[in-house]
């Protein structure tokens, strides 16, 4: 597999600061699959998916503001790779519609899977999450105003200290804010039971 990232371009890692899909390493049209690529420290957002896309056999390596964004609509696929020291998000879902991602390992991260908590236009989303394993962070985060949801199945989680958060999301300008943590069905579901 190759090594690709944006070193010593405007795409390169500025931390946290919040950047856009000029700075991403892919941009995948509706349709599009990436696929056996590694992904390396020196980049600010990873992948972009404009529609439905897939993402298979993909590996971060220093995750910076976010591995991957889906956007649009459709249904997107992440099957198998991982991701590690994202001090932020691994997935953040921005567009409506259904992610489903399965085989994944995901190594110190702040949180797995964020629906987007304050776009400037919100959506129903629901994620299914299949065989993943977790080390150190939030694993799901759901809006629970807009109806998400978010399933996980078949695990191994270790330092994982809270499994799923639940926010009241917002249109911009503004900041999502928290409602709880744990499970409440249908919002956050693990195992098909509520996580308590």
């Amino acid at each position: 597999m190759a090594l690709f990232d944006r070193k010593g371009s405007s795409g390169d890692c500025k931390g946290q600061a919040e950047q856009d899909e000029a700075a991403a390493v892919f941009i995948l049209e509706s349709g599009a699959t990436l696929k056996n690529a590694i992904i390396g420290p020196a980049q600010a957002e990873g992948v972009h998916c404009r529609g439905p896309c897939t993402i298979e056999n993909v590996w971060w390596e220093d995750v910076c503001e976010d591995a991957a964004t889906f956007k649009g609509s459709g249904p997107r696929y992440v099957r198998g790779g991982g991701a590690k020291e994202a001090s932020d998000k691994i997935f953040q879902h921005n567009g409506e519609g259904w992610l489903h991602i399965d085989g994944f390992y995901a190594n110190k991260f702040g949180k797995f899977y964020r629906s987007c908590g304050n776009c400037s236009q919100q959506f129903q989303r629901h994620v299914n999450i299949t065989n993943f394993v977790g080390i150190q962070g939030v694993v799901m985060g759901v809006n629970q105003n807009y109806g998400d949801t978010a399933t996980l199945s078949n695990y191994c989680l270790a330092k994982i200290g809270v499994i799923c958060t639940r926010y009241e999301g917002c249109v911009k300008p503004c900041e999502a804010g928290e409602i709880g943590e744990g499970a409440l069905a249908p919002y956050c579901v693990v195992n098909g039971q509520d996580w308590s």
